[in-house]
């Protein structure tokens, strides 16, 4: 057979081509591999866990080998909230899943929940080493944030609505979340906790008896300090604490709940003294600080003669209502911005009259508001002008009249009640503007 010179060519050109083919496939289908497409991505939330409580792996850096579990409802909403749920010592994320109520109201309210769990053998979390109580600086935080996260990423969640919880271990690791990441938690729930640091150790124990005996005492000064400290030079929002502790605690002791209390408020810049004191159910005192709202910067419940396993079934809602995560209760009022309250009282043996002039020290007008204060013990109004008072006594809200709803920037309003007193006729000595603290003159 003869071969033209065409027939020539063909040959070692074929050799080539199939020789370049056989180096690109590797190339396109390794590219292929390596840059997803966005409906890849897209895949890749859509086929992560539903209405079953999964573990994750590969969830990000993690210094301390924690475990991720997460709940995801079949009604997840678009840019969900997130609520980290944080166990106690000797539990688990599962333990947490199946012994609180969190995944059910999940269901109700469209959130995801992430429970992270603790492999030590200890199962406490590390809230005690200089790794822990420093933004960044290794230990259980540090994953903790990876999971968030990874969360965010997988779901679009919403960075403004990421909170945290915990019972006991967990109660502490909320403190420290939110010391740690005040810009990543936007509020936490801590259920027989301690302050921010007051764990910490330098001999790498897990456990400070003085702590837990109650026994350290600081300042408020120092302990908002020492939050300060674990992410120096951070100026933004900081989260809003909401901490339960029952008064006959015997592994951590009641009076950390009233070092929580000192270091949260001055953390926030607000008042020691209560803006509202009530009883939500028998042998419950709530206090709030800085606001009288569902969502004030700071609310405290003590529960009267209860241990150290204080959480109970019903708690997680109003934890919820705290965080603004679900839809019982009173909307909180929005934020008036600044505003001054100059009381003058007259009294006299059994009674007394007060004039409160308000003023909106703010750059925007008011357009409705509710003045709260708490009246002194003994103390209780028997009529009043200007606003509508309710309740009579303990903490009260004003509301405005039809005529005077509206306060323009630098102006404004005049109002006043006549009360009963039992010997205390001193005036309120804080108030608040729509949940915001006002300063007084």
């Amino acid at each position: 057979m003869t071969l033209t010179p065409h027939d020539r060519t063909r040959g070692p050109l074929r050799s080539v081509l199939v020789a370049l083919l056989g180096a690109l496939v590797p190339l396109l289908a390794a590219t292929l591999l390596t840059a997803p497409t966005a409906a890849a991505a897209d895949a890749k939330a859509e086929a992560a866990p539903r209405a079953a409580l999964t573990e994750i792996t590969g969830f990000g850096t993690n210094p301390s080998n924690l475990q991720m579990y997460l709940y995801v409802p079949d009604s997840v909403t678009a840019n969900p909230a997130i609520v980290v749920a944080v166990h106690y010592c000797t539990g688990s994320g599962p333990a947490m899943y199946n012994g609180t109520e969190y995944a059910s109201l999940a269901d109700r309210y469209g959130f995801i929940v992430v429970y992270p769990s603790v492999t030590r053998s200890s199962k406490c979390f590390d809230v005690a080493s200089p790794q822990a109580l420093t933004r960044g600086g290794g230990s259980d935080p540090v994953g903790i944030k990876s999971m968030v996260d990874w969360t965010v990423r997988t779901y679009d969640a919403d960075t403004d609505r990421v909170f945290a919880t915990g019972i006991s271990s967990g109660a502490m690791m909320t403190n420290v979340l939110l010391g740690d990441y005040p810009d990543v938690f936007a509020a936490g729930a801590a259920f027989a906790g301690v302050p921010f640091a007051c764990f910490a150790t330098t001999n790498g124990s897990e456990w400070n008896s003085d702590c837990a005996n109650g026994t350290i005492t600081r300042t408020p000064q120092a302990w908002g300090d020492l939050v300060r400290g674990a992410y120096p030079g951070y100026t933004g929002t900081r989260p809003r604490m909401q901490v339960w502790h029952g008064t006959e605690d015997d592994v951590l002791r009641y009076p950390n709940f009233g070092e929580e209390i000192k270091q949260w408020t001055h953390v926030h810049g607000v008042s020691q003294t209560p803006a509202a004191t009530d009883s939500p159910q028998s042998g419950w005192t709530r206090t709030r600080y800085g606001g009288t709202g569902d969502r004030a910067p700071v609310e405290a419940i003590s529960l009267q003669g209860t241990g150290h396993n204080l959480y109970a079934w019903g708690m997680a809602e109003r934890v919820l209502t705290f965080f603004g995560l679900n839809s019982s209760g009173p909307a909180p009022q929005p934020p008036a911005g600044p505003c001054k309250v100059t009381v003058t009282t007259n009294a006299w043996s059994t009674g007394l009259t007060a004039s409160v002039t308000l003023t909106n020290t703010g750059t925007t007008a008011v357009n409705g508001w509710k003045l709260g204060f708490t009246l002194p013990s003994g103390q209780a109004i028997t009529n009043g002008w200007g606003a509508t008072y309710s309740p009579a006594s303990g903490a009260v809200t004003a509301t405005n009249a039809t005529y005077n709803a509206a306060i323009a920037p630098g102006a404004s309003v005049s109002i006043g009640y006549q009360a009963n007193h039992t010997g205390n006729s001193a005036a309120p000595s804080s108030y608040t503007l729509n949940g915001t603290a006002c300063t007084s003159a």
